[in-house]
């Protein structure tokens, strides 16, 4: 079986196809903002175009505009090849590439969030969640009891002042979808949001 994995939900665009235990082709780009435009055609510089037999895409958390472009270029796809479309959570993806190098252990995963918060979930050394995924302040984040191993895009600022504790500064990377327990892998492919909406519903605005 053939499998394109896309991830878009950090500052990397990040695309692997995948067939059986090997990588046919790679392309991580850490570019911030842009997804939308850079996606496609990197799909389309895949050999065969990136068709596969299977899709799996970040869910989130994350950006909201990054998953949900993830999420539409994943759907279009699935429809126009037949190809089957999973979800999997962007966080255990981190977690499942701390772990290539610290098998025995539990990590936990902490990315930059919004309105400067930082999304923070734990997991164990299956790969499998511990907690929520979970939108704290840096303080909130901080007070947490600190891991032995934080991998993440903001695992440095977590674990600063903290001894004996590893760190490894990770985005997501779409050629480590394998790595993921595939009970993580969902049909249900809506975006893990990790907090609450930023807008207050007008119906909640009116008093009762």
């Amino acid at each position: 079986m053939r499998t394109l994995a896309i991830d878009t939900a950090s500052e990397a665009c990040s695309i692997a196809l995948i067939e059986g235990d090997g990588i046919l082709a790679h392309d991580h780009r850490v570019i911030g903002r842009g997804h939308a435009e850079a996606l496609v055609p990197m799909i389309a510089a895949l050999p065969d175009k990136g068709r596969a037999d299977r899709i799996l895409v970040s869910l989130g958390p994350g950006s909201f505009t990054g998953v949900r472009i993830g999420l539409a270029t994943a759907r279009a796809l699935g429809f126009a090849w037949g190809a089957q479309v999973l979800g999997y959570p962007t966080l255990a993806l981190i977690a499942a590439q701390a772990r290539q190098g610290h098998p025995d252990e539990p990590v936990t995963v902490c990315v930059n969030g919004g309105h400067g918060e930082w999304f923070v979930q734990d997991f164990g050394a299956d790969g499998l969640p511990l907690s929520e995924a979970t939108s704290l302040t840096p303080a909130a984040a901080r007070a947490r009891p600190q891991p032995g191993l934080a991998a993440g895009n903001r695992a440095a600022l977590l674990a600063e002042g903290a001894a004996d504790v590893t760190v490894l500064d990770l985005l997501p990377d779409a050629a480590a979808v394998p790595l993921l327990p595939p009970v993580l892998l969902t049909t249900a492919l809506a975006p893990i949001y990790g907090r609450g909406p930023d807008a207050t519903p007008m119906k909640a605005r009116i008093p009762a």
